[in-house]
């Protein structure tokens, strides 16, 4: 069956970097878009970024261009969020996403169970 698993979250401080990374099994990767979301405490899980199969320009949500960039390696079946200029506002739990290409969470099936990452001000 479809397994993804995130890692990589932690506590930093505003202004450091990250890197998420998400590791794929059970599905042909190589021809699936991947996609990150976030989820804050008591709002809405939200779209971050995404890796489409066949390349071309990654999609950003508006509140993280410029500072989070998105990549994959297929050889490794991994998808990956690098972050910088970490915000406090970036504070959430960080999930990866199998299927369309940057989406409404409802249209998705394939989900990791997330890592928590946390921005101190």
């Amino acid at each position: 069956q479809v397994q993804l698993v995130e890692s990589g979250g932690g506590l930093m401080q505003a202004g450091g970097s990250l890197r998420l990374s998400c590791a794929a099994s059970g599905l042909t990767f190589s021809r699936v878009h991947m996609n990150w979301f976030r989820q804050a405490p008591g709002k809405e899980r939200e779209f971050v970024a995404a890796s489409s199969w066949f390349g071309g320009r990654a999609p950003y949500a508006d509140s993280v261009k410029g500072r989070f960039t998105c990549s994959r390696d297929n050889a490794k079946n991994t998808v990956y969020l690098q972050m910088s200029s970490l915000k406090p506002e970036d504070t959430a739990v960080y999930y990866c996403a199998a299927g369309v290409l940057a989406g409404a969470p409802s249209e998705y099936d394939y989900w990791g169970q997330g890592t928590q990452v946390t921005v101190s001000s």
